[in-house]
């Protein structure tokens, strides 16, 4: 880790947060034993009122507070970027855990080749994920050469090349699926995006059905953003059935878990209503020109994790 008056690092390593005292230490512990060394720590944290900060300090990372209703993760990746001083940004999440001496190392290779402009990594759950966090993950991030083809980028542990983001900075029209919207937008003009499967780092959420909501119902409004039309209802509740009949089957197999099944339909009926409701907050958004997403921010910020 490099300090201030030294030559620019290669790497900036950026890391939001907030009410993380949970974890923290230890994605920050596992950041510090990387066995590559030429980065900066640029923490942003958005109004803690835990031991975050106390921790954040305690391993002299740059620290930029704002007030929580500044908190637009487009805008606070932007005002990472601009304060970075290295030629690869590096984003972690403050509850995403490295794992391995080589995590950071193998995402930072991946630029070698000069044509990639982002890596991302590949993400496990936590010990005692349930089984629909299990099921998710394996398949958004499998143990193969590609993601899934949703996954365009994931923010937990990803990277963009400065000269990348420069020419194409994080978007704030909503509040949420920034990293999508950057992925599919480099993948339209044909920028090459590697997918290290060995830059392992562990980092899931086991939603309560609230906090899920808040979650679908941005992403709802992002797609807005996203998408050249909106989606019919009967597709959204396709999506919810198709998924419910997997869960039932996964529930039924040989590894599966009857008991978490009530619950597994329940998260995806709220699912899809709340994507739903939030694509057509979007979509009406959209139509009028209207730039203001502080609703969908005070949605997710009510229901998510770490408000306190």
């Amino acid at each position: 880790m490099r300090g201030e008056g030294d030559r620019p690092p290669r790497v900036s390593v950026i890391m939001r947060c907030k009410n993380s005292d949970w974890v923290i230490h230890h994605a920050l512990a596992a950041l510090r034993g990387q066995r590559f060394r030429d980065w900066e720590l640029i923490v942003i944290d958005s109004g803690s009122t835990d031991r975050t900060l106390e921790i954040v300090r305690a391993h002299g990372a740059r620290l930029v507070e704002i007030p929580p209703e500044d908190y637009f993760p487009g805008r606070v990746l932007n005002l990472g970027a601009r304060l970075a001083r290295g030629e690869l940004l590096v984003f972690q999440n403050s509850d995403g855990v490295p794992l391995g001496p080589d995590a950071l190392g193998r995402l930072v290779a991946a630029f070698d080749d000069p044509a990639v402009e982002a890596a991302l990594g590949r993400q496990v759950p936590r010990p005692g994920a349930p089984g629909w966090v299990r099921r998710e993950y394996a398949a958004s991030f499998p143990e193969a050469a590609e993601a899934a083809p949703w996954i365009t980028l994931s923010m937990p542990f990803a990277a963009v090349r400065r000269s990348a983001w420069e020419a194409h900075p994080f978007y704030t029209d909503a509040w949420a699926s920034e990293d999508t919207e950057w992925g599919l937008r480099a993948r339209r003009r044909g920028a090459k995006i590697a997918y290290v499967k060995d830059a392992l780092v562990m980092h899931s959420h086991d939603y309560t059905l609230r906090q899920g909501w808040g979650r679908r119902f941005v992403e709802g409004e992002a797609d807005a953003f996203l998408r050249a039309r909106p989606t019919p209802a009967w597709r959204v509740m396709a999506r919810a059935l198709r998924g419910a009949a997997a869960d039932a089957r996964a529930a039924c197999g040989r590894d599966g878990a009857l008991g978490e099944l009530p619950k597994d339909l329940a998260r995806r009926a709220v699912d899809a209503v709340a994507w739903a409701r939030g694509h057509r907050l979007g979509w009406r958004r959209r139509r009028r020109g209207d730039a203001d997403a502080r609703l969908g921010q005070r949605t997710a910020i009510a229901t998510h994790p770490s408000r306190r």
